[in-house]
C-alpha cells in the first residue's frame, strides 16, 4: 500500500477518538484498516464497545480481533461511523467507494452522530472528480443502466476482479465513472444519477463528514474540524 506511514498515522490517531461504551462504524479500506487494527488493541487493553462494519472485509477483520459485532437487522444508531475517502474537498464533500462499499458505507454514516472521516494527506483536493466516481447498480438490465448514464455524460468502466465482473458485497456491480471533464453542479447530477432506475448508490456522499483526521507522511496526523 502506498502512503502507509500517513494511512497508520491517521487510523491510529482516530482509534483515540472511540470512547468506552460507544457503538461504532467500522469503515472500509487501507487507511481504516490500520484504524480497526488499532481498535482492536485499545479493545484488548479493556475498550468496551459495539461496532457494526462496513463490508464483509472489515468485519472479519473486527471479529478476528475480539470486537464485539452488532448484526444489520440491529442496527438502529451509531454514535460514530470511522472511514475513509478516496476525494475530500475544502467543504467536507467526498468520493468515496474505491474500496466498492459505497452502498454499506453511506447507510452506516446516515447511522451515526458523526461521521470522522481518515485520510492520507493526498486526499484533500481542491475539486471533486480526478477520482473515478462509484456507482453501484444492479446486474440485472445494466448495459441500459449504463446507457442511461452514458446520456448523463457518466461514461466510465465496469469493475473487475481479473477476468469477472466485480461484485460488491451486496451482488452488485460498480461502474467506475470518469468525472475529470465534468463541468457542470456535481449535486445536481448525483440527482439524476440516483433517478436512474437500477442505480443502487453513488459515491458521491454530501454533508456527511464530521472532524477528518489527516495523516501525513512524517508519521504524524492531525484531527481538523475544517479543511
Amino acid at each position: 500500500m502506498s502512503n502507509d506511514n500517513a494511512k497508520q498515522a491517521a487510523g491510529y490517531k482516530a482509534a483515540e477518538l472511540v470512547e468506552d461504551g460507544m457503538k461504532v462504524g467500522l469503515g472500509t479500506g487501507s487507511t481504516a484498516y490500520f484504524f480497526i487494527e488499532k481498535l482492536i488493541e485499545r479493545c484488548k487493553a479493556g475498550l468496551k464497545i459495539e461496532a457494526i462494519a462496513t463490508s464483509k472485509k472489515s468485519s472479519e477483520q473486527a471479529e478476528a480481533g475480539g470486537i464485539k459485532l452488532i448484526l444489520p437487522e440491529q442496527l438502529q444508531c451509531l454514535d460514530i461511523d470511522i472511514d475513509g475517502a478516496d476525494e475530500i474537498d475544502h467543504h467536507k464533500q467526498m468520493i468515496k467507494g474505491g474500496g466498492g462499499a459505497l452502498f454499506r458505507e453511506k447507510i452506516i454514516a446516515c447511522a451515526a452522530k458523526e461521521m470522522i472521516v481518515v485520510i492520507d494527506e493526498t486526499k484533500l483536493v481542491e475539486k471533486l472528480g480526478a477520482h473515478p466516481l462509484p456507482i453501484e447498480i444492479t446486474p440485472y438490465g445494466h448495459p441500459s443502466i449504463i446507457e442511461k448514464l452514458r446520456r448523463l455524460e457518466v461514461c466510465g468502466e465496469v469493475r473487475r476482479d481479473g477476468e469477472k465482473l466485480y461484485l460488491t458485497d451486496n451482488g452488485n456491480l460498480i461502474l467506475d465513472a470518469n468525472m475529470g471533464g465534468y463541468t457542470q453542479s456535481l449535486q445536481e447530477l448525483d440527482q439524476k444519477i440516483l433517478s436512474i432506475p437500477g442505480v443502487i448508490e453513488s459515491g458521491f456522499f454530501w454533508n456527511l463528514a464530521g472532524r477528518v483526521v489527516v495523516g501525513y507522511n512524517d508519521g504524524h496526523a492531525e484531527v481538523k474540524e475544517s479543511l
